[in-house]
C-alpha cells in the first residue's frame, strides 16, 4: 500500500513571521493561499519544496482547533502530516485500517475527483494524519490543496530540494 508524504503543515500564532523565515532560511517561495481553510477559522500559505509542500496555518478566530493546539503545545509547531494515495482504494484501505484500530475520522470531504480523510490526533497521540486521493493519481503532479497547478514556477531548489520524512 503506497502512501506518499506530500505536505507538512505547521501551525503558528502568526503566519507572516514564519513565512518570512521559510523564505530567508530555506529559499522557498509562496505559491498558494487556500481560502477554504477559513471555515476552520484559519489563514494559510503553501510553499513548494520540490513537488511537495510546506503549509503554514494560523488561527484568525478564537476557539479553533489550531488555536487550542497552540495553547497545548505552548507555541508554534507541527500540525498535520498530509499524504497522497495513488488510488481511492488505497485511501479506503487506510480508512478501514484506522477504524479497525479504533482511530476516528475527525473530518472528511469528498468532491468530484478528490477525497480526503483526517484521522483524529487524539486517537493517534500525535498530529492530524490527512490522507488524500485525487483523480490524477500522480504522486508528483497536480495537487488540489495547492490549487491543482500553477505553483510549478514557484519551485526554488537552490537550498532545499525535497523533504524525505517528518
Amino acid at each position: 500500500m503506497t502512501v506518499h508524504l506530500r505536505q507538512i503543515a505547521l501551525v503558528a500564532e502568526r503566519l507572516e513571521p514564519v513565512l518570512q523565515d521559510f523564505e530567508a532560511v530555506f529559499g522557498l517561495a509562496r505559491c498558494f493561499i487556500d481560502p477554504g481553510v477559513a471555515v476552520f477559522g484559519l489563514e494559510n500559505t503553501l510553499l513548494p519544496v520540490g513537488r511537495n509542500f510546506f503549509e503554514v496555518v494560523a488561527p484568525v478566530k478564537p476557539d479553533t482547533a489550531a488555536g487550542r493546539y497552540l495553547e497545548r503545545r505552548s507555541g508554534n509547531g507541527g500540525y498535520m502530516v498530509i499524504t497522497q494515495t495513488p488510488t481511492l482504494e488505497v485511501l479506503e484501505a487506510v480508512r478501514a485500517r484506522a477504524a479497525n484500530s479504533g482511530v476516528r475520522v475527525a473530518w472528511e470531504s469528498a468532491r468530484r475527483g478528490w477525497t480526503l480523510i483526517q484521522l483524529h490526533p487524539g486517537d493517534l497521540k500525535t498530529t492530524f494524519l490527512d490522507v488524500e486521493w485525487d483523480e490524477n493519481g500522480d504522486l508528483a503532479g497536480p495537487w488540489p490543496p495547492a490549487g491543482g497547478t500553477g505553483w510549478e514556477d514557484k519551485v526554488r531548489q537552490d537550498l532545499v530540494i525535497d523533504f524525505t520524512g517528518v
